[in-house]
């Protein structure tokens, strides 16, 4: 299958070098040119002329960058006469926005979309750098079945868990939601932390208490030894990524009328560290910020 792939970032470039060991013809474009290279390089991949000539190339176009702003203006220019994937796409074509775009932007787009008869959906996903790598990620798609049933066997070369998540939008809003409440359990779990250094309690052993017990999560298993402890801050997950899917989910609360006091909390811990440390800070340094405002290290 002819891919047409834009974004080689840091969970971009291993989900495109696992489609190109897949056997799929990578056609590339980032905006970054050493890193196209490198992988055109490497993979025996093409480099893209411009976003018309990668959709007219393609028979499934794959975005996975920042923002879903980022995916609108790569898809219809940002102003009239730009290069952009619609000029190039057609009914054959299938387009996936593999980023952590918003879920109401997303079905704006689709409505775009489905006027010249594109399929479109939506397969954000998680599990962090490493598991990108080695093709363990979950992905999580939205949009007709007819659809994602066509890029299931990209999926499952990418992927290890594949779930269906509903209609289109689906997949961005689940993203989201599941970035809540990873965020979540790191500040709960430095919380806990420090309280328990506090008290007396060594942060490592207590990690590994509980890691065997129900207070378990994905920070406590994967981040605090790892990122937190040794101060590494290298998860591969920018603070200003965080806050943006926050802000999704926050959002996301309010156009269904919840009030949603955890997500509000969290999001403003998020909002700080950003404003303290940059964007481009490791989301793990939120646990850095909580030691040095309760004054109390890990």
């Amino acid at each position: 299958m002819k891919i047409g792939y834009i974004g080689l970032g840091n969970m971009g470039r291993p989900i495109a070098a696992n489609l190109a060991r897949a056997g799929h013809e990578m056609i590339v474009f980032d905006l970054n040119r050493e890193t196209v290279d490198g992988f055109v390089e490497e993979f025996d991949a093409r480099p893209a002329n411009g976003l018309e000539s990668l959709a007219q190339s393609s028979d499934v176009v794959i975005t996975i960058v920042p923002t879903g702003r980022d995916v609108r203006q790569i898809m219809l220019g940002a102003k009239e006469g730009d290069d952009c994937l619609l000029a190039g796409l057609d009914d054959s074509k299938l387009f996936i926005d593999m980023s952590s775009s918003e879920p109401t932007g997303t079905l704006e787009l689709g409505e775009v979309l489905k006027e010249k008869g594109i399929a479109f959906i939506d397969a954000p996903v998680s599990g962090g750098v490493k598991r990108a790598e080695a093709g363990t990620i979950a992905i999580m798609v939205g949009g007709e079945k007819e659809s994602v049933e066509r890029a299931r066997p990209l999926f499952e070369a990418a992927g290890q868990d594949i779930f269906e998540c509903g209609p289109l939008g689906a997949g961005h809003a689940t993203k989201a939601l599941n970035n809540m409440l990873s965020a979540l359990g790191v500040l709960a779990t430095t919380e806990a932390l420090l309280i328990g250094k506090r008290f007396g309690l060594d942060p490592a052993s207590m990690t590994d208490t509980l890691n065997k017990s129900s207070g378990r999560n994905n920070a406590t298993e994967l981040k605090c030894h790892q990122f937190i402890l040794n101060k590494n801050w290298a998860s591969g997950f920018s603070s200003g990524l965080m806050l943006k899917d926050l802000t999704i989910a926050q959002d996301l609360a309010r156009s269904t009328g919840l009030n949603a006091p955890c997500t509000a909390l969290v999001r403003d811990a998020f909002a700080e560290t950003v404003n303290h440390y940059g964007p481009d800070s490791d989301h793990t340094e939120l646990a850095r910020l909580l030691q040095e405002v309760r004054k109390t290290e890990l």
